[in-house]
């Protein structure tokens, strides 16, 4: 009968190592890296707000912010960011909505943009019964993709092993 000799020298290192990265604190690591994304995405939906010239006040422009999800982790290990606008407005600007044909808006045109003013005699009337939509939502998050992507947190994993794992 032949014998198979197997080396477990390095084995109590390995699980001493594994035990260490468990209690690293790299869920908190990347709960930090999630929090500067959605930093990151916020700058970029601004950004593009301004560019479609979507605002006439600063209203809709300063809604969008990060919303609390418990530290960034729902329910199990589901890491997540969620980020949107209170104001019921800002889906029907991003998505389209429709109007009421011959309303009179009060208000007044600035260059080749509409201020609304409660009250002024001078205004404009409607004459489209659908606005089309900024999609400023969809464009930021394209844009955001292309410039993170998945690669970060690919980058953030391979990191955190070779801390633990590099032989």
């Amino acid at each position: 009968m032949q014998l198979v000799e197997i080396d477990m020298s390095n084995m109590k290192d390995f699980v001493k190592r594994m035990e260490q990265a468990a209690n690293s604190g790299f869920r908190e690591e990347l709960e930090i890296l999630l929090d500067a994304l959605g930093d990151e995405y916020l700058r970029i939906l601004q950004d593009e707000i301004i560019r479609l010239k979507v605002v006439d006040t600063r209203e809709l422009l300063n809604s969008f912010h990060k919303f609390d999800t418990g530290g960034g982790w729902k329910s199990g290990t589901e890491l997540t960011l969620e980020v949107g606008s209170n104001l019921v407005y800002a889906q029907w600007v991003n998505d389209g909505h429709h109007q009421q044909p011959g309303r009179f808006i009060p208000g007044e045109w600035q260059g080749d943009r509409f201020v609304y003013q409660p009250g002024a005699e001078s205004g404009m009337v409607l004459k489209k019964d659908w606005v089309e939509g900024k999609h400023f939502i969809e464009t930021s998050l394209a844009i955001m993709e292309r410039k993170v992507g998945p690669a970060i947190f690919e980058k953030k994993v391979q990191e955190w092993l070779d801390s633990y794992f590099r032989i």
